[in-house]
């Protein structure tokens, strides 16, 4: 299943690598492509990934969900 988030406080490449390094390290995550002017990012994820762990996994990186 396709998803978004919004995401606060990314600000630069870096924002970027981070919080696609984060969700990549999720198992069943997959396709990430994290969009740093649109402040969000999208991602396949498989029906048993809990979409509240990968907003968990993303606050605890550093930023915001929003």
């Amino acid at each position: 299943m396709s998803d978004t988030v919004k995401i606060k406080g990314m600000s630069c490449n870096h924002c970027v690598m981070a919080v696609t390094k984060t969700l990549n390290g999720i198992q069943g995550v997959t396709n990430v492509n994290v969009d740093l002017a649109k402040g969000e990012a999208t991602f396949d994820r498989e029906e048993s990934v809990d979409r509240k762990l990968v907003e968990q996994s993303i606050v605890k990186a550093g930023y915001e969900i929003g």
